[in-house]
């Protein structure tokens, strides 16, 4: 009877020792995952003895996306930078800029338990662009420059998704939105919603316009991925923002939507559609004096983008 019980000992201890054997060989994901991606797209025509006519062009565009994220049990922490830039070139033009942006996202949330799908959320988000902007053909002045605009969004809400990394719903009702127009000349002209500057009757300066203007209001935001068909994917974001105090339910739109279309491991093309509205931005028309603008009111933007060309995750 000993010797069984004995017998009975070992195996369960072998036993036991093998499932925690099994337990310590599990490894854990990490916490902290980073993504980079770099993108080129290039679109060129060329006509010889064309009898149709045309104008021979090149274009380039060039992106580069890094995020690193953090997760642990029920808190993210999710920070993203990207940069896009291109330039188009036709044989009859000199060199005209098609994009230009730079951003920066930070977004980190919590829940109580994993029941919930509903997160605890703060976000912040900083745009801004690189080189000048123009109103081809005038290149004589400047319409936008690096920090003229610059916005920044600061906020804290409840944010909903199962896969956050899929579908998002956040909503915010504080968030800070601060506009930046650091160029006096821009600044001065009141352009993007600051105040600008004050004259008396003879032109005299009295005041310089303001280069910072805050606004408080409520931030909505959406997103959405998923693969329609194989090697098809598409995403869109959609930003909406309203002020409590100077213009509440005049709402700015932000709204992006991107197809991928992948060919191999590394050659993709992509279709994009980015809607905007932000009645701060006024749109300038051309007169019939050459270098005069008249200024009116803020308009639907509209850009779309057809690309195809590498794209290397690292």
């Amino acid at each position: 009877m000993k010797k069984i019980l004995c017998i009975c000992l070992v195996l369960l201890s072998q036993f036991l020792n093998s499932q925690t054997k099994d337990s310590v060989a599990v490894v854990e994901k990490p916490k902290w995952i980073q993504n980079n991606k770099a993108s080129l797209d290039v679109s060129e025509v060329t006509f010889v003895n064309w009898n149709a006519g045309g104008s021979n062009s090149i274009s380039g565009l060039m992106g580069f996306r890094s995020s690193l994220n953090y997760t642990n049990d029920n808190f993210y922490w999710k920070n993203k930078g990207e940069i896009r830039y291109g330039v188009n070139k036709q044989e009859s033009q000199s060199l005209r800029k098609t994009e230009d942006m730079v951003e920066v996202s930070s977004n980190m949330g919590y829940r109580k338990d994993s029941l919930t799908n509903w997160f605890f959320s703060a976000q912040f988000n900083f745009k801004t662009q690189f080189t000048n902007g123009y109103n081809y053909p005038d290149r004589s002045r400047a319409i936008s420059k690096f920090m003229a605009p610059g916005y920044m969004f600061i906020g804290a809400g409840a944010e909903y998704g199962k896969d956050l990394e899929k579908f998002a719903f956040y909503f915010s009702p504080l968030t800070v939105k601060t506009t930046f127009v650091l160029d006096p000349a821009l600044a001065d002209k009141g352009a993007f919603g600051v105040e600008g500057a004050v004259y008396d009757l003879d032109g005299n300066l009295i005041r310089s316009g303001q280069k910072v203007r805050n606004e408080v209001g409520i931030l909505v935001t959406h997103f959405f991925e998923t693969e329609m068909f194989e090697n098809i994917k598409i995403s869109t974001k959609l930003n909406l923002y309203t002020d409590y105090i100077k213009s509440f339910g005049n709402v700015d739109v932000d709204w992006l939507v991107n197809f991928e279309f992948k060919v191999n491991e590394f050659v993709r093309a992509s279709l994009s559609s980015h809607l905007r509205y932000d009645d701060d931005i006024k749109i300038l028309t051309p007169t019939d004096v050459a270098g005069v603008y008249v200024e009116n009111g803020a308009r639907v933007q509209w850009k779309q983008v057809l690309g195809v060309g590498v794209a290397i995750n690292f």
